[in-house]
């Protein structure tokens, strides 16, 4: 059987936004690069970075 391994990262093409998955919270949560907070615009439609690379089981 094949285990899932969710994204931890993510980012919006459009404004930006950087947000990382917090286990205790169980959701996403906006990151901190280089001591700023990535929120990005605050009406933004999201298009986060979700490519046919990314590959949730590992096998090839």
């Amino acid at each position: 059987m094949s285990t899932i391994a969710p994204p931890t990262e993510r980012e919006c093409l459009r404004c930006g936004r950087i947000e990382t998955w917090d286990e205790d919270r169980t959701s996403w949560v906006a990151a901190t690069v280089d001591g700023e907070t990535r929120r990005g615009r605050p009406h933004c439609v999201h298009e986060w970075d979700i490519t046919g690379n990314y590959n949730p089981t590992g096998v090839q």
